[in-house]
């Protein structure tokens, strides 16, 4: 019979051996998205507004996770906040995440009147998805790009953003 003391500490170790950041995916409201965007961490924020919906954020997907995980070691931190319906988060948007193997951050911003909050995230942003913003931590200096991202294009969006 095995020690249950063995089984309990093998447990254990692979509890602490595990990663201590876990990817999050909820559903947050405006103050959670401004707060977001004060990036106050010391790592380049990519923000990526799309929705399981729109074509165009389907399609450059490919691209943003093939990135995300070339720049993996780097002081990078990438946020997916899906502009879905709140009804979708755990039908729809969930399984895409799951089916793409996503590894950054997820948020599902509910605030449906986009009039109210679109000009807080990026002056002038028209609203079309997908739209990119990109802020660096230390000079606070931001990009904010409004449609499709080629693979080559995001790369070198991000490379300027490094030291």
């Amino acid at each position: 019979m095995k020690n249950p003391f063995n089984i309990l500490l093998f447990f254990l170790l692979m509890f602490l051996s595990a990663p201590s950041v876990a990817q999050k995916k909820e559903i947050i409201h405006l103050d959670q998205l401004l707060a977001l965007l004060k990036n106050e961490s010391d790592s380049v924020l990519v923000v990526n507004f799309w929705a399981t919906w729109c074509k165009p954020c389907v399609a450059e997907m490919p691209s943003f996770i093939k990135v995300e995980q070339e720049f993996e070691n780097e002081k990078i931190r990438f946020i997916y906040l899906s502009l879905d319906f709140k009804r979708d988060f755990s039908t729809r948007l969930l399984p895409y995440v799951e089916k793409m193997k996503m590894k950054g951050d997820v948020f599902l911003l509910n605030e449906l009147d986009y009039d109210a909050w679109i000009d807080q995230v990026e002056p002038g942003w028209q609203g079309s998805l997908p739209s990119t913003l990109v802020i660096s931590p230390k000079s606070k200096t931001r990009t904010f790009h409004e449609g499709e991202l080629s693979y080559d294009e995001l790369k070198n969006l991000i490379k300027s953003y490094l030291p």
